[in-house]
């Protein structure tokens, strides 16, 4: 049996496993009031790991618990449910250790709602980057699982979700791998080769390869869920176009921008079709195809756009057209086609027209209580617009660490400050730390993409202000050779 402490119990949340992107930065901008900016039409990649439902449910070879004993367990695991929520992970933790004792209690320690409980323990600890913990647990779950049923379960396949999650960010990219991979063939035994369920794992294994800089392998495993959806739906079907929408932000993150940009138009072509020219579903691809000309592709492919396709503009003004004449808009499709326009004006540094549009969204924002949330969130704060994510590991011998623990995988950081002026622009980029010191390139990278990052700037009072005190830490994975190895070498020179 797995052993199991309650003092050390990792809960890591309610997550979505997959490419949704918001706040899976490794490194992620401190504001003044310690929120972290929210991610706009330009997202990374997410992997994380989805609690299990049906706490209080299923059969075990233990004796029937009384109805309190089920009661409160199942009122305990609501709480929890509601507190991951709404990310009050602090909270949750404690309640997620309860529901532990009160599934031992009520089942067993070798049940499956132990499992369960387990596997939502894990969850909590992931986001509070506990991974070592989650780890264990998640692990501790999976055994009780194969112990009551067999390796192939189909029970398995959400703490293997979570586990694959744990290892990636606790710099085993791989064993995650093989993780995920476990997991796809469990649903192809349970629900053969070609169903829906493994596309979000499918989508967690392109982006481990992702992260570990072997893009093949990610175009593959993205290849694998293309032809997926295309066998489930016809090539011009309104029901592919999530599917594009996901293939083109996975390009987009790859550097393959030229296969973006074709993506988003088939996506767009296929609304058209089947909706008019017109339809308010074209403003999301057509603000997403414009932004990705800020951005220079990488395979190596050559563009013979005019001007205004080569910049993007075109695409944006559609876009706001579209979001305020059409009978089917509201005001959330107008604040975003008017984000979506000041952001362009401030990649091209008209700072002038982009404060225009900046204003003129404020005020749409500034009617309701729904709408003061959306301003408080796009507005009151800066966004980043474009950036490139920064390695996560030093060398790359160290992303691929095997079973070999004689030079273990050690995380570092570089911190920097910055300001983000009223053009959008990270101005007096300065190294705070770096743990530890001797990785020089990783600082220099980590400044030198500072300075090159473009963000919304903050509007306070309804007017473009610079936003001083900003704090970036990026952690990465690095081995104590690769420390010697740079240190040796600047001391050469």
């Amino acid at each position: 049996m797995p052993k199991f402490d309650s003092s050390r119990i990792p809960v890591i949340t309610l997550l979505l496993l997959g490419l949704s992107a918001v706040n899976a930065q490794q490194e992620e901008p401190v504001t003044a009031d310690n929120e972290a900016a929210p991610a706009d039409f330009i997202q990374k990649g997410q992997i994380v790991p989805v609690a299990e439902e049906d706490i209080d449910e299923g059969s075990d070879d233990y004796a029937v618990p009384q109805d309190s004993e089920n009661d409160l367990l199942e009122a305990e695991f609501e709480v929890f449910k509601e507190l991951m929520s709404e990310n009050v992970y602090d909270e949750a933790d404690t309640v997620a250790k309860r529901v532990v004792e009160l599934a031992i209690q009520t089942h067993g320690p070798q049940s499956n709602q132990f499992a369960k409980a387990l596997t939502n323990l894990a969850i909590v600890q992931f986001h509070t980057e506990q991974y070592d913990a989650s780890v264990q647990n998640f692990e501790a779950a999976i055994e009780i699982i194969e112990d009551n049923e067999d390796r192939l379960n189909a029970q398995l396949i959400n703490p293997l979700k979570g586990l694959g999650a744990a290892q990636l960010e606790n710099g085993r990219p791989d064993l995650a791998t093989q993780t995920f991979q476990r997991a796809v063939h469990v649903t192809h035994v349970n629900e053969g080769p070609h169903n829906l369920d493994q596309l979000e794992l499918l989508e967690s294994i392109a982006e481990t390869y992702v992260r570990m800089g072997d893009m093949d392998a990610a175009k593959d495993a993205q290849d694998t869920i293309y032809a997926i959806n295309i066998r489930e739906h016809r090539l011009d079907s309104p029901a592919l176009v999530p599917s594009l929408m996901r293939r083109a932000q996975w390009q987009h993150r790859a550097g393959f921008i030229f296969d973006e940009r074709a993506t988003y138009r088939r996506a767009i072509r296929i609304i058209e079709e089947h909706e008019g020219k017109d339809s308010v579903n074209l403003v999301e691809p057509l603000i997403l195809l414009g932004r990705s000309y800020f951005y220079l592709d990488t395979s190596g492919q050559v563009s013979f756009h005019d001007s205004s396709m080569a910049s993007g503009e075109i695409y944006f003004r559609r876009a706001t057209r579209i979001a305020s004449e059409s009978t089917d808009s509201n005001w959330q499709v107008v604040a975003q086609a008017g984000l979506a326009l000041g952001d362009y004006y401030i990649y091209k540094n008209n700072s002038n027209r982009a404060r225009q549009a900046y204003v003129e969204t404020w005020q749409l924002l500034s009617q309701s209580e729904d709408s003061l949330r959306v301003r408080r969130q796009q507005l009151e704060r800066i966004v980043p617009l474009k950036e490139e994510e920064l390695p996560r590991y030093v060398s790359s011998d160290t992303r691929t660490s095997g079973d070999d623990r004689t030079d273990p995988l050690l995380q570092g950081s570089v911190s920097v400050s910055y300001e983000v002026s009223t053009r959008g622009r990270a101005e007096d980029v300065e190294l705070i730390e770096a743990k530890p010191p001797g990785f020089e390139r990783m600082v220099n990278t980590v400044q030198r993409e500072v300075r090159r990052r473009i963000f919304r700037p903050r509007l306070e009072d309804g007017e473009v202000v610079s936003t001083p005190d900003q704090v970036l830490v990026h952690k990465f994975f690095y081995r104590q050779s690769d420390l010697d190895a740079q240190r040796a070498e600047q001391d050469a020179k």
